[in-house]
């Protein structure tokens, strides 16, 4: 038996690196049969029936300390969101989806704004305002900036990261240009819909030179949050912690309450509008999902 961890699954085949070799293996039915995954990321037990070929079964799936659904990889660390400053323009409210996922698993994140040589909307201090106000690290990236890149490198050492956003932000020449002998496609924007082209076709799990993983996904446009209860919600704003008890109600959403925290800190500018009203949005979406 050896132990290892799933970096790629396609077809119904699994890839485990253990101690650099590589092992294609099968999932048991058993697995199946308790309606069981494997995910990228997965910590597994495997048995070796061909040592020449690399071939095996997987045998175990260790215990997840995380788990994302979509993209689908477990056991991560931290999530570096990466959106563009332009071509596509960021879209706020599906980057605190992303917060949103990440919160709830209880991930360092790291916002990534890259194409920052693009900036001709000066977007930066709007940003810096919004989510380094919140408390969130931020690093504004160009692939013409050396600076920028070496930051994000720093980032990346001794965890398991997900490289998360939209499409068409630079997520994979990013990457490319952390870790030159990585070979990612890397896709243009359509210039009729100004849209990434989906350019990574699934979720692999990448060694990173400097000790670590990355994971690069497939783009994506749209995000639920069909797992949360709407008491939970507030909780994945770190802005708002500091002001919830000041709530007349415990059990207070910040809705329509009376004597709201929230609310209050909103009118006095301690909290973004589009902060707010992200969290309104995404409430309203909550609550309509539990009806069904």
């Amino acid at each position: 038996m050896k132990e290892g961890r799933i970096i790629k699954g396609i077809g119904g085949f699994y890839y485990i690196d253990f101690h650099g070799s590589i092992y294609e293996c099968k999932a048991r039915g058993i697995f199946r049969k308790n309606k069981v995954i494997p995910m990228v990321g997965d910590y597994v037990v495997i048995s070796v029936t061909d040592e020449d070929k690399r071939l095996g079964m997987i045998e175990e799936i260790k215990e997840r300390q995380t788990e994302l659904i979509r993209p689908p990889v477990s056991n991560v660390d931290q999530a570096i969101v990466v959106f563009a400053v332009a071509q596509p323009d960021p879209n706020f409210s599906l980057l605190d989806r992303f917060i949103v996922l990440a919160e709830s698993q209880r991930l360092e994140i790291v916002i990534c704004i890259n194409k920052m040589d693009i900036d001709d909307n000066n977007l930066k201090e709007e940003i810096i305002k919004i989510y380094g106000g919140a408390g969130y690290p931020i690093i504004f990236t160009s692939k013409y900036d050396e600076a920028s890149l070496e930051q994000l490198k720093e980032k990346l050492k001794n965890k398991t990261t997900v490289f998360a956003g939209p499409s068409g932000v630079g997520k994979s020449t990013l990457l490319n240009r952390i870790q030159s002998n990585l070979v990612l496609q890397t896709g243009e924007i359509s210039a009729k819909t100004a849209r990434g082209k989906h350019t990574t076709r699934h979720v692999e799990l990448i060694p990173y030179h400097e000790s670590g993983w990355v994971v690069d996904t497939p783009g994506f446009s749209s995000l639920t949050i069909d797992f949360m209860e709407e008491v939970e919600l507030a909780g994945a704003f770190r802005e708002f912690h500091q002001f919830q008890d000041d709530c007349k109600f415990l059990s207070c959403i910040h809705e329509n309450e009376p004597k709201c925290g929230i609310k209050e800190a909103v009118d006095e500018g301690k909290i973004p509008n589009t902060r707010y009203n992200s969290y309104l949005q995404l409430l309203e979406e909550v609550r309509k999902n539990r009806r069904y």
